[in-house]
């Protein structure tokens, strides 16, 4: 077959195969080791710690490998120190090896919140008395550490973010810091960036171009296939240059240029990728999942159009709160807003709507398998739907069959 044609079916098992859906899940529950892989294979995890249903980074390797102990996931990036946190789509879970190719943008991080750069640059001596304070006690969290001489704790309109916080975020969002641990609650404690990066990471100096020529490699290997906006999207690349090194990757080789059945713009094909005769996935996805978190590829890859709604006011949803999209083959099948009821010990389907062309028997059958697994994973012991419109009800005779 010609990988310079694609129909958008092959399109779509190349997208899903290079996001690891082109494989069975291990038999029982996964270990550290497919965990690891499925990091690699993704390039970074976006964190969110959300927690209506459980926070979103340890959904995405759930729809991939099914059942496993979170501790491993925590225990690979805090204590084994494979893999780091910085700043790469949104905050992200990432591989060692990928620090130094974000060093370029970490010497120009934008503050957050906006504004607070001034406080950086005009408080240098509680900036350096920060890091005193980590250097000289370790990884610190911002409860630990005093506000500044004549100053409220808290930062004016910023979330409830204190000072201590927001000068610690900065420093990590800059690469002077890394984080160290999270603790229970999620909150971060901080260390010295060399003493968290491994000295071969730390130490390696990667040229702005040849950096963002090896995200938009990364970006091609876990997308598959993509627009040079889905591309520059992954690793949040300015549009510009990503398309002058996407340029400069298709003469070099490492990049295949490609024109996909129904999309307006050329399309760029990682030369490894792979095209398997069919996808037979089952998988909820988190609202932060890479095969959904860019809309226009969403809707052109999938014809699926997605958006999160937590932060649309309840009677503006379309759809729910926390809705996940079901992966049905190499289709987005259906939708369905879920919420984990801790207290009763059950996860509750709030919402389910299929989509146009689905088969809602099939659908609803192995929907309900995906979230008893789900619901098994999250320790909760039955499933709940609420039976609002046709396909919700199709779902609720499933789950009671």
């Amino acid at each position: 077959m010609s990988h310079e044609n694609l129909t958008l079916s092959e399109a779509r098992r190349i997208a899903l195969a290079a996001q690891g859906f082109d494989r069975p899940r291990p038999n029982g529950r996964a270990n550290a080791n497919h965990i690891r892989r499925a990091i690699r294979r993704l390039g970074l995890v976006q964190i969110d710690y959300v927690n209506v249903l459980t926070p979103a980074h340890y959904l995405v390797l759930f729809s991939r490998l099914g059942s496993y102990e979170k501790s491993l996931f925590d225990d690979l990036i805090y204590r084994r120190r494979e893999f780091t946190e910085q700043w790469a789509h949104e905050a992200s879970i990432l591989p060692m090896a990928s620090w130094p190719l974000l060093r370029h943008r970490m010497e120009t991080h934008r503050v957050r919140p906006w504004g607070f750069e001034k406080f950086m640059n005009e408080r240098n001596d509680y900036v350096e008395r920060v890091l005193d304070e980590v250097r000289s006690r370790g990884p610190l969290g911002a409860d630990v550490l005093p506000e500044p001489d004549g100053m409220p704790r808290r930062l004016p309109g910023a979330w409830g973010k204190t000072i201590p916080r927001a000068v610690l975020e900065a420093l990590f969002g800059r690469g002077v810091l890394a984080v160290a641990e999270r603790r229970p609650n999620f909150s971060r404690t901080y260390d010295l960036a060399e003493r968290v990066i491994p000295a071969e990471h730390h130490g390696h100096r990667v040229e702005r171009e040849e950096s963002q020529r090896e995200l938009l490699r990364l970006a091609a290997r876990s997308h598959g296939v993509g627009t040079a906006g889905d591309l520059a999207d992954y690793y949040r690349m300015p549009i510009r240059e990503a398309r002058q090194r996407i340029n400069e990757l298709v003469e070099a080789g490492d990049l295949r240029k490609a024109q996909v059945e129904g999309w307006r713009e050329p399309a760029y094909l990682h030369p490894d990728a792979a095209l398997p005769g069919r996808i037979e996935a089952s998988a909820l996805l988190s609202p932060f999942d890479p095969v959904v978190w860019r809309r226009p590829r969403a809707a052109r890859l999938f014809g699926f159009d997605y958006r999160i709604e937590i932060y649309t006011p309840q009677e503006k949803r379309r759809w729910g709160y926390y809705v996940l999209p079901f992966l049905f083959g190499e289709h987005l099948a259906a939708r369905v807003d879920l919420k984990a009821d801790r207290a009763e010990r059950r996860l509750l389907a709030q919402a389910a709507h299929i989509e146009p062309g689905a088969e809602p028997g099939a659908v609803a059958e192995a929907l309900v398998a995906e979230l008893r697994a789900l619901a098994g994973w999250l320790g909760l012991a039955s499933i709940s739907v609420e039976r609002r419109n046709g396909f919700s009800r199709a779902l609720a005779a499933a789950a009671r069959a």
